[in-house]
């Protein structure tokens, strides 16, 4: 029984990892195609998923910590351990859980580091913008006319 408990949260948990991995490619897209308008609904639908991977987590190691309780392996254990105690099927169950969360995690970070890099380079750019545009800016005089304001150096002679 509670390796089957185990298992459903595994499922739970590796099926939120791809909605995950889905959120960030769909960031990804926004990021590359500059659809930044919906930048922010996406990065909340990845923060929404974020936090229903803590409460996965959360129940697959109060899950695992009862399978290694059954098994007599120290609390904390490993996939890798728990499915080296487990007996057949579930250790090849145990493994193949093991092995698509390290290859989703892979996934998750380059796309997650790919869209932090994305990030930067548009920040960059934004400000790179703004700065050319500072170059026109035109202020109000004491009349209440746009003068453009001058950001050139000037010496000054005192002497005079």
């Amino acid at each position: 029984m509670a390796l089957s408990r185990l298992a459903d949260v595994l499922w739970q948990e590796r099926n939120l990892l791809e909605l995950l991995l889905f959120k960030l490619e769909e960031e990804q897209l926004l990021l590359t195609t500059g659809k930044t308008r919906w930048l922010g609904h996406a990065t909340r639908e990845v923060e929404a998923v974020l936090e229903q991977i803590r409460g996965a987590e959360l129940g697959r190691s109060a899950e695992a910590e009862a399978v290694a309780v059954m098994f007599g392996v120290e609390p904390g254990a490993s996939l890798l351990e728990l499915s080296q105690r487990a007996p057949e099927p579930w250790n090849e169950l145990l493994r193949a859980h093991r092995d698509a969360f390290i290859t989703l995690t892979t996934e998750i970070s380059q796309l997650a580091d790919g869209n932090r890099e994305l990030l930067a380079m548009s920040h960059r750019a934004t400000q790179e913008t703004l700065l050319s545009l500072q170059d026109n800016v035109r202020t109000y005089d004491g009349h209440g006319l746009t003068t453009p304001t001058d950001r050139s150096a000037q010496l000054l002679d005192r002497s005079f």
